[in-house]
């Protein structure tokens, strides 16, 4: 079930890091685990159902993973409109930062989140080849961007909306993936292609809610007490300006603005084509092949599994690490149903609808094929 490991110097690290964390983590009862796990998911199954969808295709054993890194990113999401000020947003993003620290040190906080992931890294300790600072590595990179972009600047081009992507949605399958877990520079590379779709359909997704003012701040008596969330389009701003699109024409039109659909057209295709990029990959890897295509992150030094890079050279281990991590590559299918959904309405992102009944079955069906 797991890759065969190649002859190398023992590693010692994982008892290491397992006695330490023992050593000071605070006590974590089963109950808590149990009312961590059901917290995770009942947040996906409101607030993220794609991903309450595809958690079911994840192996069973590294579920509570998925789910705790994926009710961790909604938090992260969710802080922009939860905040009242800049300040309070940074100070909750460090509380995020402490708690993942604290968490990877063995002391979680009695927090569902690091609850759930704390008994994640503690099974993890029991793997030779997991690498739990990875996950943190992805994880600290996550809270760094979502607050950068906490305040909704702009993209000033499509390669900061990549960059924004990669560092977000594609960190966030890296991670998932360390805690299978998988090392894979070319099932990263996949992921890193898929992520990319997944951030530029999420920026596309939002525009509905984030171009229409947000309703008045009220105080607990219910007298307004601001006037809320100014009205944001985070289409990249080279983009916008090719199409003759100004922001506050959508402000006002919606999508009747001049130049609306064209803008949103372009930067869909881009997503379209990190999808038609990550399955010509997958065909390639899965028919023991060259990728065809350079990583052009492989640079970075978690992705540089150079213990694993011979096995994947002969292409066994690298279509057996596809298998085990086709759960987390079926991210890409929601993606790929939306595109499908906004092209049908001429790319006019107010006017898509649900999926309905048909994106499970795509993703079964996804699964089922091991195809996206």
């Amino acid at each position: 079930m797991y890759r065969v490991r190649l002859a190398q110097p023992a590693r010692q690290w994982p008892r290491a890091w397992r006695q330490g964390a023992c050593s000071q983590r605070s006590y974590v009862t089963n109950a808590e685990i149990e009312g961590a796990r059901k917290y995770c998911v009942d947040q996906l199954r409101k607030s993220d159902y794609d991903s309450y969808l595809i958690r079911n295709f994840v192996p069973k054993f590294r579920q509570d993973a998925y789910d705790a890194l994926r009710a961790f990113n909604l938090e992260l999401v969710r802080l922009p409109e939860l905040v009242s000020n800049p300040t309070i947003g940074q100070m909750r993003m460090q509380f995020w930062r402490d708690a993942v620290n604290n968490t990877f040190a063995g002391k979680p906080p009695k927090e569902p989140i690091m609850i759930l992931l704390h008994k994640v890294l503690q099974e993890l300790a029991e793997f030779p080849d997991s690498s739990p600072t990875s996950i943190k590595f992805w994880m600290l990179r996550l809270i760094s961007t979502r607050e950068k972009y906490m305040d909704n600047r702009p993209f000033t081009n499509l390669a900061a909306l990549e960059e924004y992507a990669e560092n977000t949605y594609s960190t966030l399958m890296y991670s998932t993936l360390a805690a299978l877990p998988i090392q894979s520079m070319h099932v990263d590379h996949l992921a890193s292609h898929i992520g990319k779709a997944c951030g530029i359909v999420a920026v596309l997704r939002g525009i509905p809610f984030l171009a229409a003012p947000a309703p008045p701040v009220k105080s607990p008596s219910g007298t307004d007490v601001g006037g809320g969330r100014n009205p944001v389009l985070l289409l990249p701003l080279d983009i916008m300006a090719e199409a003759g699109l100004k922001e506050e024409d959508v402000y006002r039109q919606g999508p009747q603005a001049a130049g609306f659909q064209d803008a949103v057209f372009q930067v869909a295709t881009r997503a379209n084509d990190h999808l038609i990029t990550a399955r010509e990959m997958l065909k390639n890897l899965q028919a023991g092949e060259d990728p065809g295509h350079e990583y052009e992150h492989r640079a970075e030094a978690e992705h540089d599994h150079h213990h694993v890079m011979e096995a994947e050279a002969e292409g066994d281990s690298t279509k057996r690490d596809i298998r085990r991590g086709f759960g987390v590559l079926l991210e890409g299918v929601p993606a790929s149903d939306y595109l499908a959904r906004l092209e049908a309405t001429n790319f006019d992102p107010f006017a898509v609808r649900s999926g309905g009944w048909k994106l499970p079955w795509r993703i079964w069906r996804a699964m089922k094929a091991q195809q996206l």
